[in-house]
């Protein structure tokens, strides 16, 4: 009978636990309340080279810039967005340059080769306009 109580005790115990978890559950938070911020959140761009490309505090890039069909343009584009930059630490021609190469290099595999072709032809594109030919 002794063992009939024990077991009858732990079994309420262990209801009042599960009891205890399934209202912690159902409890509704507030939207923001948990970091203290009332605005939504802004969706953010699914990969952080994206985000670089995007909001880089170097160049004000063109939305686009690297879609464009011309090597000619794409670098013209590249190197007006580098002087008018006030932001950036090095030389035009090595933060135009630098965007372009990081474009490249982050879009790895999945960057189609006539796309790769273009890119690396405004490579070229841009050290014309820089008048950096070697």
């Amino acid at each position: 009978m002794a063992e009939h109580r024990r077991t009858a005790h732990s079994r309420k115990a262990a209801t009042r636990k599960t009891a205890s978890k399934r209202t912690r559950k159902t409890t509704v938070r507030k939207a923001g309340s948990a970091r203290g911020k009332s605005s939504p959140k802004k969706a953010s761009p699914k990969r952080w080279s994206q985000r670089v490309t995007q909001e880089s505090d170097a160049l004000d890039l063109k939305h686009g810039v690297f879609k464009q069909t011309n090597a000619k343009k794409i670098a013209a584009s590249l190197k007006r967005s580098a002087e008018r930059s006030s932001r950036r630490k090095a030389g035009a021609y090595r933060s135009a340059l630098s965007m372009l190469t990081f474009y490249i290099n982050r879009a790895g595999k999945t960057l189609p080769k006539t796309q790769r072709d273009r890119l690396q032809r405004a490579k070229a594109e841009l050290r014309r306009q820089f008048h950096r030919d070697e």
